[in-house]
């Protein structure tokens, strides 16, 4: 190939992944592939990622206006569903809040996505943020030592060490809303939804490819949700089930 078209060819691959615009805050839009995303990043030197699913009434929250009745939710920076759930609001599998394991590890299997193994899970520790197949964190919870600050579960994986999921196809048709989750390294996790339907191909070549995520977790599709005070957004779409939120630390 000529070096002028070379180099226009580089221009359009970086033009994909640009943020459209530079929001103030953890969250901005970014178009990648032609689709558009808002993507929020939770920086542990300077955050706290906290999951909520119950208010003091013992009953599920369900709403981002809920959450911010909470002592937490003025301080919020941003929030986002944080995986399925059942009918009745409770997640449908690992749920970890404050250190208190609340639901076990699902490793049934099943239709949809949850049950597109390997799923996996997304956790902080005194290590800081990390996901991992189920097999994986099963292994891990059994050493000693390894105690999760919180964790959630949702399936399917996205991206495996770099790698795509291996049941998700690049020529996919079916496109939905969607949000997940990745993890750079350690200390910094980056979520994503969807502003318009997209594939799952799409999504985990978002995760790896502009995100540079090379583990990536897929939280949920239809109801995706953003809570977002920097952007003036707060989604109310339907009932939501555990919320991941972020809070600047103290």
């Amino acid at each position: 190939m000529p070096l002028r078209r070379s180099l226009l060819a580089l221009a359009a691959l970086a033009l994909l992944a640009a943020p459209v615009a530079a929001e103030d805050g953890p969250c901005r839009a970014l178009t990648y592939g032609g689709k558009a995303f808002t993507v929020c990043t939770a920086d542990l030197r300077h955050d706290t990622i906290r999951l909520f699913w119950k208010g003091a009434d013992g009953e599920a929250l369900g709403s981002f206006a809920r959450l911010r009745e909470m002592p937490e939710g003025g301080r919020l920076t941003f929030a986002m569903n944080a995986g399925m759930y059942r009918p009745d609001l409770s997640p449908a599998g690992l749920y970890v809040e404050n250190g208190r394991e609340w639901v076990r590890v699902n490793t049934a299997n099943g239709p949809g996505n949850f049950h597109m193994k390997p799923n996996g899970i997304f956790y902080v520790d005194k290590d800081g943020a990390a996901i991992v197949e189920t097999g994986r964190y099963l292994r891990l919870r059994a050493q000693p030592g390894f105690r999760p600050e919180l964790a959630t579960q949702s399936g399917p994986m996205l991206v495996i060490a770099g790698r795509l999921h291996p049941k998700i196809s690049e020529s996919g048709t079916s496109a939905k809303m969607r949000n997940g989750v990745g993890v750079q390294d350690r200390g910094t996790a980056v979520f994503a939804i969807s502003e318009e339907p997209v594939t799952f191909g799409e999504f985990a070549h978002l995760f790896r490819d502009a995100l540079h995520c090379p583990d990536a977790l897929f939280l949920d599709g239809s109801i995706s949700a953003l809570y977002a005070p920097t952007l003036g957004r707060t989604d109310s779409l339907r009932p939501l089930g555990p919320i991941v939120g972020v809070l600047p630390r103290e």
